[in-house]
């Protein structure tokens, strides 16, 4: 059953429930104004987001070492090996996301980029690393 609350104080009164139902998979959402705000389990919407933003990153051999880059983002990392590129580039993701948060959200170039963004926080660096390589599918 979906859990809904049209108000802050009702589901900061009910935050408990408002939080099982997130955790269960069940819709869960709180209206503020004339908005309202979706509550999902991180792991589920980590999962979904993968799902949904294919990592393009290409990785080139080059000069005696590798480069990685992703079309259609200010991207690219390199290093001596695959692994060094691949570690390169979750760090370049990182400080993507710090400056999408901090100034690009508005930025017509990079407002789409919410979701990426998003499975970027979401991710800890050894996801992030399969999510580059396309591993675990």
């Amino acid at each position: 059953m979906a859990v809904h609350y049209d108000s802050y104080t009702a589901a900061r009164a009910h935050l408990k429930d408002l939080l099982d139902a997130a955790e269960r998979g069940r819709v869960a959402t709180v209206r503020r104004d004339a908005h309202t705000t979706a509550v999902v389990d991180r792991e589920r919407l980590r999962y979904f987001l993968t799902s949904v933003c294919r990592s393009k990153a290409e990785v080139v051999a080059e000069a005696g070492g590798w480069s990685v880059f992703i079309p259609g983002l200010p991207l690219a990392a390199d290093g001596a090996t695959f692994d060094e590129a691949i570690n390169e580039m979750v760090d370049a993701l990182r400080e993507y996301a710090d400056d999408w948060q901090d100034h690009l959200l508005d930025a017509p170039n990079h407002a789409n980029n919410w979701g990426l963004v998003q499975l970027i926080v979401l991710s800890d660096d050894d996801q992030l690393r399969e999510w580059l390589i396309g591993a675990g599918r």
